[in-house]
């Protein structure tokens, strides 16, 4: 499972035109999932972000963690697991397969207490970073 974290002071997916999830201060999350991620991924994840210390502490340096006054966005993003090392298309083949990584996603998000985007919709992603500050996880 990966994830690409990005601070941001607003963040909102649209699909279809319409605005399906929306969020202030906090965290838009990027979210992969491979063929061989479970539950137990899911979790450790989502506890990996929930503390990941990237917002600024009083002192201005990233020390603090999400806490309970920002927000997580979470789009699900299976061209995380894009390879490119055979030529200049990627291959997704690491990438699980919608059955398998909707529940995965959606585990992620509850444990989380995330907004979500529409799993497998395309979505257009709007954000404003925060910094810019941006990190890749992997569980």
């Amino acid at each position: 499972m990966r994830a690409l974290v990005q601070r941001v002071s607003q963040a909102a997916v649209d699909v279809e035109g319409d605005r399906v999830a929306q969020i202030g201060p906090g965290m838009l999350v990027l979210l992969g999932v491979s063929v061989d991620d479970t539950e137990a991924d899911a979790d450790r994840l989502a506890d990996k972000v929930a503390n990941l210390r990237i917002f600024d502490d009083a002192e201005g340096r990233m020390n603090e963690p999400l806490g309970d006054e920002r927000e997580v966005l979470c789009v699900s993003q299976f061209t995380l697991y894009g390879d490119t090392r055979k030529g200049n298309r990627p291959s997704y083949v690491q990438a699980a397969p919608g059955d398998r990584a909707e529940p995965l996603y959606d585990r992620f998000c509850e444990r989380l207490g995330a907004e979500k985007g529409v799993f497998g919709a395309c979505m257009g992603v709007a954000l404003i970073n925060d910094g810019p500050v941006t990190v890749m996880l992997e569980a």
